[in-house]
């Protein structure tokens, strides 16, 4: 993988050290959890005017909630999202995290980051549209959901979620079609 020029930003110092043993020399900017002081964020949008931010953070709670708040300070932010099946710590205590990934998973969600577009496109999903495919509102919307949030590296969202994230990052109406099928064939088989 080519050196990121971006500055990852991360929730803590093994996830730091996790990042730096699978791609090297990278720059990060540690939020040291959810409660992000102001100095943190200003660091953040500083980096994000100079070089570019990717946001790179647990795939929990928490870490969604780092997220938001970044989001929220530093829209144009780029996003980079660990599956939660590959953030699982293999001793089984612990919690999700950047710092229990593979290579191979932290290597693939720089390679799919998405960037937020500042202009809805003019084709935007629907909540509507989210209910035809069986993404909200059946009885397996939750299981199909997570799914298509790998298939389309946007991370494991709930329906209000997916629905935001579908349109901050532009993804066509084709684009979410072919995901909810290929989803649908891991579940069922197809």
């Amino acid at each position: 993988m080519k050196k990121i020029k971006e500055v990852l930003v991360v929730e803590g110092r093994s996830d730091t050290a996790r990042l730096r043993q699978v791609l090297g020399d990278v720059d990060t900017i540690e939020t040291n959890g959810s409660a992000i002081d102001h100095r943190t964020l200003a660091l953040i949008k500083q980096a994000q005017q100079l070089r570019g931010v990717i946001v790179i953070t647990d795939p929990d709670f928490n870490g969604q909630k780092i997220r938001q708040k970044i989001m929220a300070a530093v829209p144009q932010a780029k996003q980079a999202f660990i599956r939660r099946q590959d953030g699982i710590p293999a001793k089984s205590h612990g919690s999700l995290g950047v710092e229990h990934a593979s290579a191979k998973a932290i290597i693939s969600a720089l390679q799919n980051v998405w960037t937020p577009k500042q202009a809805q496109a003019a084709s935007s999903i629907s909540q509507t549209q989210l209910v035809n495919l069986g993404l909200l509102g059946a009885a397996n919307s939750q299981q199909l959901r997570a799914l298509v949030g790998d298939i389309l590296h946007i991370g494991y969202v709930n329906a209000k979620q997916l629905l935001r994230r579908l349109n901050m990052f532009a993804i066509s109406q084709q684009q979410l079609e072919t995901a909810v099928k290929q989803a649908k064939e891991e579940l069922y088989g197809s």
